[in-house]
This record gives structure tokens, sequence and C-alpha cells, in this order.
């Protein structure tokens, strides 16, 4: 079960971090037309997705019971969304043995340092500060 899940976090994290980073090479994210964010499903989708990212934090709020790592993770998804919700699936199934059950994986127990998402959202601000000066 872990084996599958720590390839599929890893997956997800590199192709986001991939096309993340060609994405910004190719426009800044403040560049975007205003024909496009306007659009409807622009919005649509917007809607959508950060309508799923805090469906996954909710989860997250029930398995990590320290109000700090909770605060932290909700900023890191935020501000990086699934690259983020990677991070913290990956963070909880490398923690398990590979013969781990289901219930191990989605229910409480050790909780994942609050530091992953402090450094996840310090990074971003970073390249984003490192980028705005550009």
């Amino acid at each position: 079960m872990t084996t599958s899940l720590r390839i599929f976090f890893t997956v997800v994290l590199a192709s986001m971090l991939v096309v993340t980073s060609w994405a910004s090479l190719q426009v800044p994210l403040w560049s975007i037309p205003r024909s496009v964010g306007g659009h409807p499903w622009f919005v649509a989708t917007l809607f959508d997705t950060y309508w799923g990212f805090f469906t996954f934090y909710a989860w997250l709020c029930y398995k990590e019971t320290a109000w700090l790592a909770r605060v932290l993770w909700f900023v890191a998804i935020v501000l990086l969304g699934n690259i983020a919700m990677a991070a913290y699936g990956l963070a909880v199934v490398l923690r398990l043995p590979a013969s781990a059950k289901p219930e191990q994986v989605l229910l409480r127990g050790q909780p994942v340092t609050p530091w992953l998402p402090a450094g996840l959202v310090a990074a971003i601000v970073l390249l984003s500060a490192g980028a705005a000066a550009l």
C-alpha cells in the first residue's frame, strides 16, 4: 500500500515542480492576461481547485493535532496547492513501513513535523521575492 502511495506522491510532487517551473519561465504568474483571469472557466476552475484544497485540508486538520502545524500547512496549501499536498502525503507515507494498512495512512498517528510546511512557505516567499526583483 505505502509503496504505491510513495510512488504516486513522488510523481505528483515532481510533475508539479517541473510544470510550475516551466510555466514560471514562460510567463510570470502576475502577468496572466486579463482576458484569462476573468474568463468564466478560469474562475470555475479556481473555485474547483481551492475547494479541493480545502477538502484535503479538512482531513489534514483531523490528522494533525498541533495548531502550529495546521496553520503552516494551511498557508503552504493555499500558496503551493498540490505541491504542498503531495509533500504532506509523501511525509505521511515515508513514516510508515511498506506493509502499513490504509487506516495507518488515513487515521491519526505520528504527526508530520511543522518544519516541513514552514520550509515550504519560506521557500515560496524567497522565490517570490527573487522573482519580483527581476
